[in-house]
């Protein structure tokens, strides 16, 4: 499921609206995305999301350079963070503090950051009577210590550091607006108001609208499966169809010898703690139909013969062992910095290492 879900409203094509995952994948050094350039140079950047990815980007942004320096984070992204002008993130949750995607450890954290101030506005952070009924009935020491974690920075008193992370709850951007360079300057925010369906709480927009200043908007907002060429997809759910993990065919019997798991199968939801039941699930079936015998049968099923197959079409496959190498010496390269790592960022980078 690696491409992000749209928002769906005007704008969101302008100059400076940007994915969320990709500004990961930058600062990361996934080579495919090193060539990237994000406008630093600005002063306010929203973040519409409130789920871990979107808690990621706010700490970036938020970070000081003496903390990413002594991070992995990739050299020409320390770069041009080091020089960045950004002085608020904005983090946008459609729904309540109790219904945030955000981890508990993962937001507690950024109300330790070294260089930034948090904020939130406690009518924002107060229960509804319906998310109060809902945590009532969780009974979850979990969800009400992130509830305790969120509403605790309403009390914590700005100390002058250089930015400053806001947090709001139940808004919703309907709109960005762009400048005549089609750049964003701004977006509209709906308030929201939650309702019960389905036994969910859902967001709904009330008439309450208002206009925030952002140069710089992430959209985070989930994501969506990518088709793989000779599978069948359902582009509306974003997943290979399937039942049980076994993938089926448009008349919904199982195609052999195919399986999938996690995001692809169920769609974008869930963690490491939900996929693993997942995966169990579909393993289950693969090893149902190996001891019926309903699996594909290879020329050659040896791992001689799968080493061939995968070289033949791909004569530059980098191997385990080959991996390992790579790792040591990304971390050769970083220890006289004190650096957990510098990373190779291009294939070409890796592959001529490789061939020293």
């Amino acid at each position: 499921a690696q491409t992000d879900r749209r928002m769906g409203i005007p704008g969101e094509d302008l100059e400076r609206s940007r994915t969320a995952t990709e500004f990961v994948a930058w600062y990361n050094g996934h080579p495919e995305y090193r060539d990237h350039r994000f406008d630093l140079s600005v002063e306010r950047v929203a973040v519409v999301g409130i789920g871990n990815v979107a808690v990621d980007v706010a700490r970036i942004l938020c970070r000081t350079t003496e903390e990413l320096a002594a991070t992995d984070i990739a050299d020409y992204a320390l770069e041009a963070l080091s020089t960045s002008r950004v002085k608020e993130v904005v983090m946008l949750g459609r729904r309540g503090p109790a219904q945030a995607a955000f981890t508990n450890q993962e937001v507690k954290e950024l109300g330790m950051l070294p260089g930034a101030d948090i904020a939130v506005r406690p009518e924002e952070t107060q229960l509804d009577v319906l998310s109060a009924a809902e945590v009532e009935r969780a009974d979850d020491r979990t969800l009400r210590k992130k509830i305790e974690i969120v509403q605790a920075f309403g009390d914590m008193p700005a100390s002058g550091k250089a930015r400053k992370l806001t947090i709001r709850f139940l808004v919703s951007p309907v709109e960005l607006f762009g400048n005549g360079a089609g750049k964003v300057v701004g977006m509209r925010l709906v308030r929201n108001a939650l309702y019960e369906t389905d036994g969910r709480l859902r967001p709904k927009a009330t008439d309450e609208f208002e206009d925030l200043d952002a140069q710089l908007v992430f959209r985070s907002v989930g994501y969506h499966g990518v088709a793989l060429p000779d599978l069948p997809f359902d582009e509306k759910r974003g997943i290979v169809p399937n039942d049980g993990g076994r993938v089926t065919g448009s008349d919904g019997e199982a195609l052999p010898g195919l399986y999938v798991a996690d995001w692809i199968k169920r769609g974008p939801t869930g963690v490491i703690g939900t996929n693993k039941p997942d995966a169990a699930e579909t393993v289950s079936r693969m090893r149902q139909d190996a001891e019926q015998g309903h699996v594909l049968r290879a020329g050659d099923p040896s791992m001689a013969g799968l080493d061939a197959l995968v070289r033949r079409r791909q004569p530059a496959a980098v191997s385990y062992a080959d991996w390992l190498r790579l790792d040591e010496m990304e971390k050769a390269r970083g220890k006289p910095a004190g650096r957990p790592r510098v990373k190779f960022t291009s294939v070409e980078e890796m592959l001529a290492a490789l061939n020293e």
